[in-house]
């Protein structure tokens, strides 16, 4: 049995250094109330694969971003690949050159050589890797994002042209689609991830990604865990063994 890639980037709440940080507490802590994407690291936890889990807070260091802020659009409203502003535009910290090496060298890039190392052994071991982007989103959008339609799906899937194969798409939707889900295909949030020395250039490296409403097992706006939380840690369980699939 192939193993997936289980990428799980935004599920801690650590913060490894306070440098640069101007807010308060509260204010801080609100934010990843607010950011983290609770319980991924359980939701989608699978002994069969290869679980790579970010162990930062994402306000910290968000790994998804692209590390030069002039590739990154969010970069714009000061949510690049290191968070200078909260999601009401509040300045959260300032960044000085020195401290954003700093993190970008002992985080961001420890992260993604990690994770290039983790497709590398696959496709040595298997010939292909697929990767799955582990995600959730509030069922209210945040200020910040670029969709701010309120009438959002129980799941998102990301794709991604290169990486994401029709099959692959088709056995996602088709999943939730029989279990009477509403979906999304890359809305409200599009794409998934690849380590940049594969993106786009070897098609052996499969992409996907998986966001989950909130609104499906946390009682919101808290972080508390609804009575769904156990059905739907079974529904993801469901997608991984459908994807799974889809290499054999």
């Amino acid at each position: 049995m192939k193993k997936l890639l289980l990428h799980i980037p935004h599920s801690s709440t650590y913060i490894p250094s306070y440098e640069g940080y101007v807010a308060d507490e509260s204010i801080i802590q609100n934010e990843i109330l607010k950011l983290t994407d609770w319980y991924t690291d359980d939701l989608f936890y699978s002994e069969k694969d290869t679980n790579i889990v970010t162990p930062f807070s994402r306000i910290f260091c968000d790994v998804e971003r692209f590390e030069n802020d002039e590739d990154e659009v969010m970069a714009e409203v000061g949510m690049g690949v290191l968070y200078e502003r909260c999601d009401n535009e509040q300045v959260l910290r300032e960044v000085t050159p020195v401290l954003r090496e700093n993190v970008i060298q002992n985080y961001y890039r420890k992260h993604h050589s990690e994770f290039s190392t983790a497709v590398q052994k696959q496709l040595q071991e298997e010939g292909n890797a697929l990767i799955i982007d582990c995600h959730s989103f509030p069922s209210t959008p945040l200020q910040c994002a670029i969709n701010q339609t309120k009438n959002t799906p129980d799941f998102n899937i990301g794709v991604d042209p290169f990486h994401t194969s029709r099959e692959l798409t088709e056995n996602a939707i088709e999943y939730f689609r029989k279990l009477g889900f509403s979906w999304g295909l890359d809305w409200p949030y599009s794409g998934t991830i690849v380590p940049i020395e594969y993106y786009k250039k070897d098609k052996n490296v499969f992409s996907i990604m998986l966001e989950v409403n909130r609104r499906l097992y946390l009682e919101e706006p808290t972080n508390k865990k609804s009575n769904n939380y156990e059905k739907i840690k079974e529904v993801i369980s469901g997608f991984l063994n459908t994807i799974r699939k889809y290499q054999e």
